[in-house]
């Protein structure tokens, strides 16, 4: 789309004419694509590239820098700062405000709890990932440092293992990634949503990590399932083990994995501890379920629930009426809140600039090669220092074969700039030796002092052959890299916190509610009221209250233990049970179906289906007279669904909805008053719920069909009049003899 609007002829070319702009207010024409091309497509990468997917160090630039600001501020070893102090550095290298930045460095914390090894050491209040009311102290009151486990985070980041860039406002240099010791990217927590993108991947064991990676190193075809059999959460939630969700995260990188929340039944109190929840959701959340549920008389075992969490930890205590089995009621919980939730996993990585989904084996992978390439770098600045010092000292060593020379070409020499060429010439050094050797004090020039100096020379010379070595052999790489991963393990490794159910011995099934089941009929009008009435109250009183102008549309006698079908004016039905309804008197207007039912705005009931096994046939006449024949069996539905969208074509405004046990004769009204008697088997039954139905009544423009009504026996006293040979038929004027009759809609 685009818009332009002409600049009149008669104005200036000019750029300014007295104080105004020419031009100004103009509307310019530019194409949308280029719009987006311009303007939208660069803050989206900016988001993806910059903002929102970590990298294969397993960071986000905001926690790098933050990271990295801490680190230059010694508090990796020192005490602890103010948090305020470590925002107001960061801003330095991060141009977000102090909220975003303290927002950040706290989910990163200790006291937060979110991460399996955090990285920040705080002391204060810094909230909880588990209640969503729990807010954290402000930043002056906080105080901070770097987590020990942080010194294998920036292990050797001096010695150009990673590359370094300029800050927002070129003023600093900042890593572009951190040389992790260990695959951090998969051993905490990490989500970000972009643009047309999200990441989002859990956490695994630290040990478990370590010990797969080397594997890894070792054999290319090492199995990861045999040493990380699950993903590991700080909560110490309980993992329901699926091997084919976990064999679809582990190849892919996306799946679903089921976390479940741990609790213990205190038999003296007659109570439930729950002592961890699902990383996925909230105290407060689940807490707010469980009491919605008690008001909606789903759950009845329950008298109390109180959230008791403390220093010791998260706990939510559910106490428990006479009689309850706790497991049970668990059962129940798990399926109706999220104590039972699932995490989405989602591994969005970049690796080299560009996202990619990658699954576990795939990601180690990529982090081994960065690793490696971490450790040559590494490797090579240490052979380069030592290359340098080298070359001094073997300056130094051919001083030594005559002291007395050198002292006297420096006194000799009539300049001070002179004596450095000087010195080249009368030993046959280059000037970066005879620099070093100029600046030798007086004191040093002894044979002690040089002896001691060159004495290492030898040393220098095997250890960079085997940094030489080092470098020409992979092998010898990755089995620094395996060292270094044993030693994080041993160090930092930790037991298992969630814990791995193999044999869901949880999983009940959830018992039905006994509902009782009695005689009853119900009473369904135009205007979509419904009374369910018990054949007792029904003797007592028979004259209905209905709304001024309502009316009886269909009268049904079946039970309460049956399910009810209402389908709407908006090709929807919505599925309740009978026993959902209380028991009133005819003299009492009835519920209203739209509001019990909780229909969209202006949507009305139109026809009411009572069934229990979903036996019969639906018949739905369109105004256009086409019929459409459809099972009852196709609204059935497994799980609890209120509602079903797309119950009926929605091609041609509805007539009338007719359910029959099986295939009779129906009549079909048109509007120029013809009547057709079409029997049901002609029609070929729909599997298909939206189906538009075949052409039954022939209509001229402007007519319409009206309504369906089940045939009964004497309704016409000539119903061959009204059958047709073939279909679609045009039907016949009412006979003199049918006129007065009238239809039983049913």
């Amino acid at each position: 789309m685009a818009s332009k609007k002409k600049t009149p002829k008669s104005a200036p070319k000019s750029s300014k004419t007295h104080g105004v702009i020419n031009g100004a207010g103009d509307i310019v024409e530019q194409p949308i694509v280029s719009t987006i091309r311009e303007n939208y497509m660069p803050y989206a990468m900016s988001v993806i590239l910059s903002r929102a997917i970590p990298e294969i160090d397993g960071f986000k630039p905001s926690h790098r820098k933050l990271l990295y600001t801490m680190y230059k501020m010694g508090l990796l070893t020192g005490a602890r700062t103010k948090s305020a102090n470590i925002v107001g550095a960061t801003m330095k290298l991060n141009p977000h405000g102090d909220s975003a930045i303290y927002d950040t460095m706290v989910r990163l914390s200790r006291g937060y709890e979110a991460l399996l090894h955090p990285y920040v050491d705080s002391k204060g209040n810094f909230g909880k990932f588990y209640s969503r009311d729990m807010a954290w102290a402000a930043s002056r009151y906080t105080e901070a440092k770097l987590a020990p486990i942080c010194s294998e985070l920036f292990r050797d980041i001096d010695k150009d293992t990673v590359d370094f860039a300029d800050n927002y406002d070129n003023t600093m240099k900042e890593p572009t990634l951190l040389p992790t010791v260990f695959p951090s990217v998969l051993v905490n927590t990490n989500t970000g949503i972009a643009v047309g993108m999200a990441s989002n991947i859990c956490s695994f064991n630290l040990r478990e990590i370590c010990e797969t990676t080397a594997a890894l190193i070792r054999d290319p075809e090492h199995d990861i399932k045999s040493t990380l059999p699950a993903p590991d959460f700080i909560g110490g939630c309980q993992i329901i083990y699926d091997e084919a969700a976990f064999d679809k995260v582990y190849e892919t990188g996306r799946g679903s994995i089921k976390l479940r929340a741990k609790y213990e039944y205190d038999k003296s109190q007659n109570c439930i501890d729950i002592l961890s929840i699902p990383s996925s959701t909230t105290c407060e959340v689940i807490i707010e379920k469980v009491i919605d549920l008690v008001k909606q008389g789903k759950v009845k075992e329950i008298s109390d629930i109180r959230d008791e969490t403390g220093i010791d930890g998260l706990k939510i205590t559910i106490d428990l009426k006479r009689g309850v089995d706790p497991d049970k009621l668990m059962a129940k919980l798990y399926k109706l809140t999220t104590l039972e939730d699932s995490f989405a996993c989602n591994f969005n990585v970049l690796i080299g600039g560009v996202p990619m989904v990658l699954g576990v084996k795939a990601l180690l992978n990529e982090w081994i090669a960065f690793r490696v390439e971490c450790v040559k770098r590494r490797t090579f600045f240490d052979r380069n220092k030592k290359a340098e010092k080298l070359h001094l000292l073997k300056g130094l060593e051919k001083i030594l074969l005559d002291i007395d020379k050198a002292i006297k070409i420096i006194r000799e020499t009539d300049e001070e700039i002179e004596v450095v060429p000087n010195l080249m010439i009368g030993f046959g050094i280059d000037k970066i030796q005879a620099e070093y050797v100029a600046e030798i004090k007086l004191r040093h020039l002894n044979r002690e002092y040089i002896l001691k100096r060159t004495k290492d020379i030898e040393e220098l010379e095997k250890e960079i052959a085997e940094l030489d070595e080092i470098l020409k052999s992979k092998a010898r790489i990755k089995t620094i890299i395996v060292k270094e991963l044993k030693a994080v393990a041993d160090k930092y490794g930790e037991p298992r916190k969630s814990i791995i159910i193999y044999d869901d011995i949880s999983g009940y099934v959830e018992e039905a509610e006994e509902i009782p089941d009695y005689a009853c009929t119900f009473f369904f009008t135009k205007e979509g009221y419904f009374k369910k009435i018990t054949p007792q109250s029904l003797r007592m009183s028979n004259t209905q209250k209905l709304k001024e102008g309502d009316e009886i549309a269909q009268e049904l006698e079946f039970s309460n233990n049956c399910d009810l079908l209402f389908f709407t004016d908006k090709c929807q039905v919505y599925k309740t049970k009978a026993s959902e309804f209380s028991d009133t008197k005819a003299s009492v207007l009835g519920e209203y179906v739209a509001a019990k039912l909780g229909m969209d705005e202006g949507e009305n009931s139109v026809y009411m289906v009572a069934t229990k096994d979903y036996k019969g046939i639906l018949l739905f006449a369109f105004e256009n007279g086409k019929v459409a024949k459809v099972g009852l069996d196709a609204f059935a539905t497994k799980t609890n669904r209120k509602k079903l969208t797309g119950a009926y074509s929605d091609k041609s405004p509805l007539a009338g909805i007719v359910l029959v046990s099986e295939d009779k004769e129906v009549v079909l009204t048109a509007s120029s008053g013809r009547k057709l008697l079409v029997h049901t088997g002609a029609l070929a039954l729909k599997a298909t719920r939206s189906t538009q139905g075949v052409a039954v009544l022939k209509l001229k423009k402007g007519q319409r069909l009206l309504e369906i009504g089940e045939y009964a026996e004497g309704m016409f006293a000539k119903p061959q009049r009204y059958r047709a040979r073939s279909l679609p038929a045009l039907g016949a004027l009412p006979a003199a003899e049918d006129e007065g009759e009238q239809l039983t809609l049913i």
